[in-house]
């Protein structure tokens, strides 16, 4: 159970790009969520998986002894959702999101870095995905109201 939570139904143990792979499917959960629910059940979920994220990537890392083993992908579920919850829910911000998230993601940008490198444990391994998503979120909103502003 643990595994499929951390792999994030195992999207996370894919041999090319785990990371995308678990972004991907958190955008399709998360699209598919806020289609049938109010932005609050986003808000709650994702609050309640870093809740428990941490605590279940601190578990698996001291029994396996690995530090954000690649397969992790929880964090970036709780980051993307946290860049869709800032960002709103259209399509289109959902897609500049996505597209800000993996980028500063992968990037790892300022304080991203930092945290990735010096934090340890569960919150290290969500605490730079969470930072990313909040500016991911934050890069998908102005970029939206530019876009609103040059086409009106």
């Amino acid at each position: 159970m643990q595994k499929l939570f951390l792999t994030f139904f195992y999207s996370g143990l894919s041999p090319y790009a785990p990371g995308t792979m678990g972004s991907i499917l958190a955008g399709i959960v998360g699209f598919i969520i806020l289609q049938f629910f109010h932005m609050n059940t986003l808000v709650l979920l994702t609050i309640l998986i870093t809740i428990i994220g941490i605590r279940e990537i601190d578990k698996y890392e001291r029994k396996s002894g690995t530090h954000d083993d690649k397969s992790i992908v929880i964090d970036e579920v709780v980051g993307l959702w946290i860049a869709f919850i800032l960002s709103s829910a259209t399509i289109t911000q959902m897609l500049f999101s996505f597209a800000y998230f993996r980028l500063f993601d992968i990037w790892k940008p300022s304080l991203i870095g930092k945290i990735d490198k010096d934090v340890k444990g569960g919150l290290g391994v969500m605490g730079d995905d969470m930072l990313a998503g909040v500016l991911a979120g934050i890069s998908s909103a102005l970029t939206w109201q530019a876009w609103q502003y040059i086409i009106s």
